[in-house]
């Protein structure tokens, strides 16, 4: 997990930090994504703080709110999803790179349905989901990328859009919420890339325009 080395709280930019510092800091943010994860935005700070093996006033110090906290996780998470992107895209075959960069993103998904439930059940800091320069602008802008590649390889059905697929994952997600190892989710994210794919006996079928 890429952590920062340099901090921007609210419009302040704060020094690279020191190695103690800097561990600390790493260990409040690995701790804060389990614990927003298992428990959603409301989980207790102190019990971060804990989990982290640090004093609540080292990750006042830190991050001196809530949502200074969640921006960095959610901003953490998205980035590295971007940069899986790149990677995929680097390495395999148009077609290959979207797909297994939408089971990626399922995992992820998967993993931080809790985290990202509780945002959108509750309302409070959903603009982090939803902002123009935020996460979700920024993975939207990733699979755009992978799609428009896939796309002039010929490698999945005309008028699919980058938003139709993260919603597909969105809703794989939400039926296997109970689910505890996502072999669930991956099955049906398998069969809805089946039906993504462009299928040379199709003749390039594209799918119905939205009224």
């Amino acid at each position: 997990m890429a952590i920062l080395e340099v901090m921007v709280v609210g419009s302040t930019t704060r020094r690279p930090l020191r190695a103690d510092a800097r561990r600390n800091y790493e260990r409040i943010v690995v701790a804060a994504e389990e614990t927003f994860t298992a428990q959603g935005t409301d989980a207790s700070l102190e019990e971060i703080a804990r989990r982290a093996g640090v004093g609540s006033a080292t990750l006042h110090r830190h991050f001196p709110s809530r949502r200074s906290l969640l921006e960095v996780v959610f901003r953490d998470r998205a980035e590295a999803l971007c940069s899986r992107a790149r990677e995929h895209a680097r390495g395999s075959d148009p077609g290959t790179a979207l797909f297994s960069w939408l089971r990626d993103f399922n995992a992820y998904a998967a993993t931080s349905r809790g985290l990202v439930g509780s945002l959108l059940r509750d309302g409070r800091d959903a603009d982090l989901l939803e902002e123009d320069d935020g996460c979700a602008a920024m993975i939207t802008a990733a699979a755009d990328e992978l799609l428009q590649r896939a796309r002039r390889a010929g490698t999945v059905r005309a008028g699919v859009r980058a938003e139709d697929l993260l919603a597909l994952v969105g809703a794989v997600s939400l039926v296997t919420e109970e689910d505890d190892d996502g072999t669930r989710a991956g099955r049906l994210l398998d069969i809805a890339i089946a039906g993504v794919r462009s299928h040379p006996c199709e003749g390039g079928t594209a799918l119905p325009e939205s009224s």
